[in-house]
């Protein structure tokens, strides 16, 4: 046996060997070569590379710290659409919703803004070009009055009579005084929404303001006021975007938007949700696909999921209900909803999700496409 002189011990006995320290599997190390620093100053910033052993050390270090919140992904509260994108949406992921109008765009997205904040795991940012921030909560009063209780709807308010009871609720007082919150209809879709209300925040674009810089500035305002707690950011709807000067054509804007959206998503750690509009041609199409997204290919390169809705009763194949006016009826009452892209898992996943936009939501317990659907090739099949 080989044996090893050690001070202290006596050298008539014979010591085992002491075994070689092994070198840590994560060395810190600095961006050098030969010495130098590799960066250069840009004018605008710096750059420079890292190597994979500077960013393994990082990562060791954040997981030491139990910083590992860019791994863990933010459910959107829709099934089976969670397990399929591999739990949610995480830290510096892009996520687009495209659709024909009347598909549900902005319901899904409300819905999903309203499941992520019920989560606890992460507040909201909402930017809406379309409608206003008191507009945006009557959809989230109606969908809370019967999200808790579906399939039943017993209980719940329409859309429409959202307003007509908030106005009831002024006349009932004579305009002296009102209080909501004492209205029957409405008071158990309050009381949750102010459970989770103070994380979820509304705001709507500006053609001058909600430029993606300043969409950059509010994000960094967040991150100083709240810490450690997350954010996922929405937009409603991308091509709405202003960019200042405005760009000769859309394309181009369009190009600025969805790469500015996806730096500030990279930067800033946070996921982003952003509705898509359709061009001519995606309106017209038998199923509307992501190729149908208007503006620029950017689109398709930049996000890491693309969602599109499509209606069931337009894309089935129709031997499906033509000897079953009753079947094709149900079918109307259903959207389809495929995941064209997943940059981290399967695409071309068709799921279904039962509409209830009277009440301004959709059953999240959605299913599995199990009926034919058409593609553009075969329509006419």
């Amino acid at each position: 046996m080989p044996t090893s002189k050690v001070i202290g011990l006596d050298p008539g006995i014979a010591q085992p060997a002491l075994a070689p320290q092994q070198p840590s599997a994560i060395t810190p190390t600095d961006e050098t070569i030969g010495g130098k620093s590799w960066e250069y100053d840009s004018g605008i910033g710096n750059i420079e590379p890292r190597s994979a052993t500077h960013v393994l050390s990082t990562l060791a270090g954040k997981v030491a710290e139990g910083d590992v919140t860019q791994y863990q992904p933010v459910p959107l509260g829709f099934t089976p659409l969670d397990k399929s994108i591999g739990g949610g949406l995480r830290a510096g992921e892009m996520l687009l919703i495209g659709g024909a109008q009347g598909t549900g765009k902005t319901t899904m997205a409300v819905q999903m803004a309203r499941n992520i904040v019920m989560s606890g795991l992460a507040s909201v940012l909402y930017i809406c070009f379309e409608h206003d921030e008191e507009y945006l909560l009557n959809r989230i009063i109606a969908q809370e009055s019967v999200l808790p209780s579906l399939p039943s709807r017993s209980g719940g308010v329409k859309l429409t009579d959202v307003r007509t009871e908030i106005l009831g609720t002024w006349m009932a007082t004579g305009g002296q005084n009102a209080d909501l919150g004492a209205n029957p209809r409405l008071r158990p879709a309050l009381e949750r929404i102010n459970r989770y209300g103070p994380n979820l925040y509304l705001l709507r674009g500006s053609q001058t303001t909600s430029t993606v810089e300043n969409m950059a500035a509010l994000i960094e305002k967040y991150k100083e006021i709240a810490g450690d707690q997350r954010l996922v950011v929405m937009v409603d709807y991308l091509q709405k975007v202003p960019v200042h000067p405005e760009p000769a054509n859309e394309a181009e804007k369009v190009t600025s938007v969805v790469q500015g959206l996806k730096d500030l998503a990279l930067n800033y750690e946070v996921p982003l949700l952003s509705i898509v509009a359709a061009d001519k041609e995606g309106l017209k199409a038998a199923r509307l696909r992501n190729h149908h997204l208007r503006g620029s290919s950017a689109i398709n390169y930049e996000a890491d999921i693309i969602l599109i809705l499509n209606e069931k009763y337009q894309i089935v194949a129709k031997v499906n209900i033509e000897f079953n006016p009753y079947q094709a009826q149900r079918f109307r009452d259903w959207v389809v909803l495929t995941i064209e892209k997943n940059r981290g898992g399967t695409n071309a996943v068709d799921l279904e999700y039962q509409k209830y936009f009277e009440f301004s939501c959709f059953d999240p317990n959605g299913r599995t496409v199990m009926e034919k659907l058409i593609e553009e090739r075969l329509y006419n099949d």
